[in-house]
């Protein structure tokens, strides 16, 4: 009974259906299903009156244990509260918004012209008012918008660390713990706790009740506020510690960048990129590539997309409006392929005038074996299903010698080796060059290390003072221009000097590629003694890379040979 089973259950596998890999997600559908929290015109605190507030933001957490400290921000909270006081609205946060004051960076200005009657000196805020905004935001009183706290630098200063003392303390020890351990570096960790603070401040509640949607929104806002210059403005950093922190459940995304992602456009959109006329011929591709589709990567199929539908057909209808079948006529097709061989390129001269320039096409016999395998494909699934593909089964346009690289090789290797014959006059210069910087570096390393520390001493042509190191560094030989000049590393240009050099000689000694450079190690160094006379003959061993083959290049000037 037990081996029936067992085989019932084994054929049921092997009858099932193969599993259906989903498309991931794109970044519509992720936002759909991790909304931002929406943000509240009212709750208990800015609901509260004057006395309440007072009462509350002068006492623990938020006041201050030194006295000295505590009162510039107390009297900070009243200029605040006194300010909002003057505004229409019947909750504080209302007061906020009538105030103006999400339309303006310098947002004291306003608190100045209301409480003497003129304008506050512009970029010098009273050093009050912003200690006593900070206070009112954390203690959830007002929450101003992301893209103002994002805008105003001045006002998020410090917040950070306030709302981790006053609003959250385990949360954000716990947050400052993991950044540690993922070794970011304070200040990248500062401002990630900082951007969370930031959401806090905006949408109120603690770090446990932000979500997936919040943090994706405070990205999209600080792309749209931040300047460009604000290096840390967009790092995601935040989101992976708050993802790591828990709480999000194992359905949020492990990366924030999934969010901008709009996923892999269909095989109708990379078509309908080029605007296609001919509706059935528009489908014709569309059903070529998505039966190529099973067999190649995206990459390949959007190059299909660029050589078929924009390359091929788009061209041929902005040439032949109209057209509306595979069977190109004589004239047409050699047109198309005069063109396809070369490309127009437009550029903008020093003057402003526009100037256009016809280059041939490198890989115009590409573009043409494209098309070919196209035509071939559909001829050979017609016989499988006629009634789809057989209307579009014709006589193909390129023919077997159209698409011969043969002529194309050899008008790569005539452009390399012209190439080749260009710089070798300057070969000469480039390894004097090489030779005398590898010198002269070493001569300056050697005489600074014979230097005491703050003396003078002159090598290869130049006076340097050896730096003074306020700490050992192990290994490393400073030194500094008198004449002001910034502090050089001289074991670094000795070692940049050497290896240039060491480089330079390789390769034209050689001949070998630069990939194969970058793989030589002291491995590759052997040796042979011939049988007759004991002579020791050096060898280099250059692994299979381009050529499939290993090759062993004899003594420093010698040629090089090689074996399959």
């Amino acid at each position: 009974m037990s081996v029936v089973s067992e085989h019932a259950t084994v054929q049921q596998i092997a009858d099932a259906p193969p599993a259906i890999r989903l498309p991931a997600p794109t970044g519509v559908q992720l936002m759909s299903r991790f909304p931002p929290r929406a943000v509240a015109s009212s709750w208990p605190a800015t609901e509260a009156g004057r006395s309440g507030v007072m009462s509350r933001v002068l006492a623990a957490p938020f006041a201050l244990e030194h006295s000295g400290s505590q009162q510039p921000r107390r009297l900070g909270v009243l200029a605040v509260v006194n300010w909002l006081q003057t505004q229409p609205g019947n909750t504080w946060q209302d007061r906020w918004i009538a105030s103006g004051a999400e339309g303006h960076r310098d947002w004291w200005e306003l608190v100045g012209s209301a409480a003497v009657g003129r304008a506050a000196p512009a970029n010098k805020p009273p050093p009050l008012l912003n200690p006593g905004l900070m206070v009112l935001i954390c203690a959830d009183v007002i929450r101003p918008s992301l893209e103002w706290l994002l805008a105003s630098p001045n006002a998020r200063r410090g917040l950070g660390p306030e709302m981790a003392r006053t609003r959250d303390p385990v949360a954000f020890a716990e947050l400052a713990r993991l950044s540690q351990i993922d070794a970011v570096g304070p200040q990248a960790g500062q401002q990630a706790l900082t951007r969370i603070a930031v959401i806090m401040a905006a949408k109120g509640g603690l770090v446990g009740d932000l979500r997936v949607g919040d943090a994706v929104e405070l990205l999209e806002v600080a792309a749209r506020v931040c300047p460009k210059g604000e290096g840390n403005a967009r790092s995601p950093l935040f989101y992976q510690l708050l993802q790591a922190h828990g709480g999000w459940g194992p359905d949020a995304p492990a990366a924030i960048q999934v969010f901008s992602g709009r996923g892999q456009p269909s095989c109708e959109q990379l078509i309908d990129r080029y605007h296609i006329a001919c509706r059935p011929m528009r489908d014709v591709l569309v059903d070529y590539l998505r039966e190529r589709q099973a067999s190649a990567d995206f990459s390949s199929l959007q190059r299909f997309a660029y050589l078929l539908g924009k390359l091929f057909w788009a061209d041929l209808e902005a040439h032949q409006p109209g057209i509306d079948s595979l069977k190109l006529p004589r004239d047409v097709a050699a047109a198309w392929k005069k063109r396809v061989m070369t490309k127009t390129m437009t550029t903008t001269s020093p003057d402003g005038g526009q100037q256009t320039r016809v280059s041939t096409r490198l890989d115009g016999r590409s573009v043409m074996s494209a098309v070919r395998s196209f035509y071939l494909d559909i001829a050979e699934w017609a016989d499988d299903d006629p009634a789809r593909w057989g209307p579009w089964a014709v006589r193909c346009p390129v023919s077997a010698s159209d698409v011969s690289h043969k002529k194309d090789r050899a008008q790569r290797k005539s452009r390399m080796d012209q190439r080749t014959r260009e710089r070798l006059p300057v070969l000469p210069a480039l390894t004097a060059w090489v030779q005398d910087e590898r010198t002269k570096t070493a001569a300056v390393l050697h005489t600074a290390s014979a230097t005491a520390p703050g003396a003078l001493f002159t090598a290869a042509g130049v006076s340097l003072r050896r730096a003074v190191m306020k700490t050992t560094t192990t290994g490393r030989i400073w030194a500094v221009d008198p004449q002001g000049g910034k502090r050089r590393d001289l074991t670094f240009e000795e070692h940049r000097g050497f290896w240039t050099w060491a480089v330079v000689e390789v390769l034209r000694h050689t001949g070998i590629r630069i990939e194969e450079l970058g793989e030589l190690s002291h491995h590759a160094l052997i040796q042979y003694r011939l049988p007759a006379t004991g002579e020791l003959v050096p060898l280099l061993q250059i692994t299979p890379s381009k050529t499939d083959s290993e090759r062993l290049c004899q003594g420093p000037l010698g040629t090089a040979q090689s074996r399959s």
